[in-house]
């Protein structure tokens, strides 16, 4: 019953009959169960669907930096633990605002989001072998949620390519980088460098999301 009221919940959110910030932030993660976007952003490993009104910064190789409105997205793919097809179990924190264990079918992941000292909030979701790190102010959480969830949810790997990445040892090297099972709540050195970035574009929403 749970689970269907959280699809009711996503499906009005996408249909513009509900304000998303009224939604509680466990509640969007229903909307990993629904169909993924087409591709539209290809990488050397894998492709993944970019949502309108955000675009890339940086790119190298399995880690991008994504812009929308004044936020960053710091997305890390882990091609190694996915060739290997790793499972991870997540220990939920009862610290943290919210903290919750994502399985979906063959699926798994988390969700954490801490509270930092500039009372703005670090969001962490890994799923799919994949994680988005991005910092908000909480009224921008929901809406950021989806934005990551739009993301991680579409990603497509590329398996003959990673296997020939493999044998040139180029993943081992760039696996001691970062750990996406790890989270790194206020002690992340990679997300606070751009920090003070701020946009001047007005905020875009995806028309595919949310009306």
């Amino acid at each position: 019953m749970k689970k269907i009221l959280i699809m009711i919940a996503c499906l009005l959110v996408l249909s513009g009959c509900v304000n998303l910030n009224k939604i509680h932030e466990e509640e969007i993660l229903g909307y990993l169960e629904t169909k993924k976007q087409r591709v539209n952003t290809y990488r050397t490993g894998f492709d993944y669907y970019l949502p309108q009104g955000m675009q890339i910064e940086e790119s190298n190789l399995f880690n991008e930096v994504i812009s929308s409105n004044n936020a960053l997205y710091y997305l890390y793919v882990d091609a190694i633990s996915y060739q290997k097809k790793i499972e991870y179990n997540y220990k939920e924190n009862n610290q943290s605002y919210l903290s919750k264990n994502i399985k979906i079918n063959d699926k798994f992941g988390y969700l954490e989001i801490n509270l930092l000292e500039n009372a703005k909030y670090l969001i962490e979701i890994m799923y799919n072998y994949a994680k988005i790190e991005v910092i908000v102010d909480k009224e921008d959480i929901n809406m950021t949620l989806l934005n990551a969830i739009n993301i991680l949810k579409s990603i497509e790997y590329k398996d003959e390519i990673i296997t020939n990445l493999l044998k040139d040892d180029v993943l081992n090297y760039a696996e001691v980088e970062f750990n996406i099972f790890n989270t790194t709540s206020s002690d992340s050195t990679y997300i606070t460098k751009d920090e003070s970035y701020i946009s001047d574009e007005e905020e875009v929403l995806d028309p595919d999301l949310i009306n």
